[in-house]
């Protein structure tokens, strides 16, 4: 029988005694309805922004109960709408005025580093393969009325995923029939990260 040191059992039953509390969210999202979303730009080729924008909506809201957000679409759609070319404070104030959006969540997902394991397959003029990538994701949340921005996050992480192909050069393109199967724990991953001042954490008092 193994001997315990008493003050490793003091540790143990500290560790019984104690329990864990709910904190809410930081921040609480109906201070902030409506909410409008244009879909994350990503520095790939591929499905993986529209997941990427899909997920953090999921993450966002999963412990805010009801909040109104709408998709706004692409950066290219909204930016046609409101007849500016590019994304700036007096582009922000027009979208809340055109979509009735009193806040507007943007993101940018890079993909910094990819190591290919390559499976060529008959012809030779398409190579698919599964690949390991560094990510990282980065939002803020731009106020329509000022064109501020009123928060940010990122976060970063290094995973393998699957379907990644290259039509010749060097051009990747995450795309997949699953996008969730191929690439999805990647993308969990990043946004529960950069979504964490809108959920639920847990504390040991």
């Amino acid at each position: 029988m193994k001997k315990i040191y008493p003050f490793i059992l003091i540790l143990l039953l500290i560790a019984g005694c104690s329990k864990k509390v709910m904190v809410p969210p930081r921040i609480d999202l109906s201070d902030y309805e409506i909410v409008g979303i244009i879909e994350f730009s990503c520095s790939e080729n591929g499905k993986l922004a529209s997941l990427a924008t899909s997920r953090f909506m999921e993450f966002a809201r999963l412990d805010q109960g009801m909040i109104r957000i709408i998709d706004l679409g692409t950066e290219t759609e909204v930016l046609k709408k409101i007849g500016h070319n590019k994304l700036n404070q007096e582009a922000f104030i027009e979208i809340g005025e055109t979509y009735e959006v009193a806040t507007i969540f943007t993101g940018e997902l890079i993909i910094s580093d990819v190591r290919p394991d390559i499976t060529i397959t008959p012809g030779l003029g398409y190579m698919g393969f599964g690949a390991e990538v560094d990510a990282t994701l980065s939002a803020q949340m731009i106020e329509t009325v000022t064109g501020a921005s009123i928060w940010n996050n990122s976060g970063s992480a290094t995973r393998s995923v699957g379907h990644v192909s290259i039509f010749g050069g060097s051009a990747f393109a995450f795309d997949a029939e699953d996008p969730d199967k191929a690439y999805g724990k990647l993308v969990n991953e990043l946004v529960d990260r950069v979504t964490t001042d809108f959920q639920i954490t847990w504390r040991r008092e």
